[in-house]
This record gives C-alpha cells, structure tokens and sequence, in this order.
C-alpha cells in the first residue's frame, strides 16, 4: 500500500481580503479529493467555516473530510473584510516562510498562496520584495531565479520580466536573462507538468516581432540569434513571433507554453481566453506553489460572492504537479 500524500498547504493571505473565503470554499469543493489545510489565524475565516485546530500535516487526513485543518498562526486581531491593517503584515509574511518550511520538509507536499496586499506589507512590515514570487525565491535561497507561469487548460504563458514599468522593460531584458526563462520554463514543464519535449513559442519585444528593424531593433540584434543558438542546443523553441498572433486556437496547438517579453503581453490573452481557471506557478523553486490568479478584491470581501474557481484551479493542479 502506498503511502498516504503529505496535504497541500494553503497560507492565508491577506485576512481583510477574499484569501480566507475562497480558501474555506475550495476545502469544501475538494475535501474529498485533495488532502490540505490552511495556516492562519481561525478569527479570519468566514463565520460558521468548520473547522479543526491541528498540530501537524499529517493529521489533516483524520479531519479534511469533515472540518477544514487548520494549522494556527496568531495574529494580533480580527480581520475587517476589505480594509487592510498594517498590523497583520508581519504575521502574513511568517506563514508564508512557515508554509514553505513544512513544503521543504516534506510536511506538505505544495504550497498553494493566498494573494497578498502589498502595500499593507509594506507599511506594515517594511516588506522589500515586489511580491510573491520573489519573496519565495528569496526564501529559497542560493540566489535562485524564480520564473512566473499564469496556466491553464488553454494556455500556458511565462512573462520574461515581471513587475517593472514598461519603460524599463528593453533595458531589463537581456540575452542571459531570456535564455535562463526558457530554460527554466522547459525544465519545470518536463519535471513539473510531465511534457518530455516541451514546445516553447517566443514572443517578440516589438511589434510585428520589429518587421526586420523598422519597428524595433531587438529581435533583429539579438533575440533571433538566441533562440537559434537554443535551437542548435537542442531547445524546441520557435521566435520570435508577433504578439498579436500567437495566442489565436490555432496557434496555441503549436506550443506546450509561450514567453512572453513583459507583464500584460502574457496576462492580457490568459485572462481574456480563462480568466476563472487561471493558475499562477512558479517554476524554478525546488518545491510546487501555485497560486489563485487574481488579487485580494477588497470590494467584495467578506460578502460571500468570491468565485473560489481560481482557487480550486490552484489547488488541483498543487496537487497534480505534486503527484509526479
């Protein structure tokens, strides 16, 4: 007999927002399916959320059936839905570090993110990372790189910068730094998602991917010569190609994941195609977090109208990746 899965670890968030309700709902649509449990403070789960204080992971198989696990992290008080406090940051920022803990221990087999509030973080904490992603890199350690992948059923999609202004963008990508995101993009879809000979379609910076210099120089500069140096190394990675086509039905069929050169180039076509479904992962980390892909929605906090799909979306594919 095989033994049991260690649960999928799911941190809080930030409390005013919708983390603790879409987390309680997504317990409640896959209790019988996906072993996890939550870390945070009970206070700032939904009223009437069942739920069962536990010391370790491994007692969320006696309970994730019938109660919602939860491992507890004091806070300094209750949470108000949809307004911040400050005084939180600290402790969202510790259950962050304690999940991963319990995931590079082997105590939980993925981490599943609840979406922060970065502002409250950082009034309140002095937080120094641009978000998620980078803290987690951070907490990784060995100057690792961590690489953001928005997915779902219909599209897979890498953004070779992240969060930086467009216009520091060109400045910002460099032949080192695109080739290490299709390389971590490939290695992740061949040991993460089981793709053996993963397809990677480049995007171009420019558009109409520069027209041959008379809209932008970097394709023609460089970009090309990368990817056919990576071709010739034994990479499937086709580019640079227009932006503006590459994300019609037809075009996704050529490609296990596309990258992208800046933010909204990636999100703007997987938000559009599956906005509900869509699943944050980070790859090049040496556990699995995946995390719901929408932010903290203050604005309807606390009014039990959330869509948890997102949330479901990242727990199930937590648990997959987690599998293999």
């Amino acid at each position: 007999m095989s033994a049991r899965p260690a649960p999928v670890v799911i941190s809080c968030g930030e409390p005013a927002g919708i983390g603790p309700e879409i987390a309680a709902r997504a317990w409640a649509h896959l209790k019988e399916t996906v072993p996890m449990v939550w870390m945070g403070d009970p206070r700032h789960l939904p009223d009437g959320t069942p739920h069962e204080v536990i010391d370790h992971p491994d007692a969320a198989h006696a309970w994730s059936a019938r109660a919602l696990p939860v491992l507890a992290h004091a806070f300094p008080g209750p949470a108000t839905p949809g307004t911040p406090d400050p005084a939180h940051a600290q402790g969202v920022i510790d259950v962050i570090a304690a999940c991963v803990d319990l995931v590079e221990t082997g105590a939980a087999s993925a981490l599943c993110t609840a979406p922060l509030h970065k502002q409250a973080l950082i009034e309140g904490a002095g937080f120094a990372y641009p978000g998620h992603t980078e803290y987690l890199a951070a907490l990784a350690g060995g100057g690792r790189r961590a690489v953001m992948m928005l997915a779902s059923d219909q599209l897979r999609v890498v953004p070779a910068t992240i969060h930086i202004a467009l216009k520091e963008v060109p400045a910002t990508l460099t032949p080192a730094l695109l080739r290490e995101t299709i390389e971590i993009t490939a290695r992740d879809l061949t040991d993460r998602f089981g793709i053996p000979t993963p397809r990677i379609a480049v995007a171009g910076l420019n558009p109409h991917a520069g027209e041959g210099g008379t809209m932008g120089r970097e394709e023609r500069d460089w970009i090309t010569e990368l990817l056919t140096e990576m071709r010739r190394e034994g990479v499937d990675v086709t580019g640079p190609l227009p932006a503006d086509t590459m994300f019609h039905a037809a075009a996704r069929r050529r490609y296990d994941a596309a990258v992208a050169m800046y933010h909204d180039q990636a999100l703007i076509p997987i938000k559009t195609l599956d906005f509900d479904r869509g699943v944050n992962v980070t790859l090049g980390l040496p556990f699995i977090r995946t995390s719901p892909d929408h932010g903290t929605a203050f604005d309807i906090a606390g009014t039990g109208t959330a869509n948890p799909t997102s949330m479901i979306e990242a727990i199930k594919l937590a648990a997959r990746m987690a599998s293999r």
